[in-house]
């Protein structure tokens, strides 16, 4: 399981777009927190520290423990509502979890050893990752921050599918892999190089000059005879 992570919110007791407009010119993030049991109740959130916890990947994909007003709930954020143009959160959800309860989860896919990999070795071969998450199923005690793929022994020409990551203990995807469904995750592809120069002009041959300039080098002054 990842490491536990900690989130300090507030409730709330005003409600409405007013109210939120309120507590964001104050620094704060209106928010709802919703299931696990239990009916939904309005809350807060201090916005820098928020902001600064989202910038990392497993604010999107681990269990937060939120402590609200003083007592720590299980949760996951599901939706984060962001001002189109500032650094300003607007609004979040989040969902409680129960330990016995299994939840459906994206997590980020991290690759590693690329650089070792006969392929990553290669001038003329690039590695590229397909997909960036994957949607799994897991208690809680069984959700991971990431999952990990190792490339160190992809060659050139292969292809890694989604048959063949190994998922960590207790986890499974949410959508089983079949002949219908089993994508790429990573492929190894060759790079076409075309190193095409310029020939270089015959030292022979003249200059031209652009078509206006011979035009003006023919154009006797207005009001003369050409040759005058």
């Amino acid at each position: 399981m990842a490491k536990e992570h900690n989130l300090t919110a507030f409730g709330r007791k005003d409600e409405g777009k007013g109210a939120s407009r309120r507590l964001r010119r104050a620094g704060r993030i209106p928010a709802v927190i919703y299931g696990g049991g239990a009916d939904p109740a309005s809350i807060e959130l201090e916005h820098e520290p928020t902001w600064l916890a989202q910038m990392n990947d497993w604010f999107y994909s681990s269990i937060i423990t939120l402590s609200v007003d003083g007592k720590a709930q299980q949760v996951l954020l599901r939706d984060m509502q962001r001002h189109p143009y500032k650094q300003v959160i607007m609004h979040m959800d989040f969902q409680r979890v129960r330990a016995g309860e299994k939840i459906h989860v994206k997590v980020p896919l991290h690759f590693i050893n690329i650089d070792e990999s006969p392929a990553g070795k290669a001038a003329d071969v690039s590695v590229t990752s397909e997909l960036n998450d994957l949607d799994i199923v897991c208690l809680p005690k069984d959700l991971p921050e990431f999952i990990e793929i190792d490339l160190g022994k992809i060659e050139a020409g292969d292809t890694v599918y989604l048959a063949d990551v190994k998922l960590p203990a207790g986890v499974e995807l949410s959508h089983p892999v079949s002949e219908e469904h089993n994508p790429a995750v990573a492929v190894a592809r060759f790079v076409k190089v075309e190193a095409e120069e310029a020939e270089p002009a015959d030292e022979d041959e003249s200059a031209e000059v652009p078509a206006t300039k011979q035009d003006d080098a023919d154009v006797a002054p207005e009001g003369e005879a050409k040759g005058e």
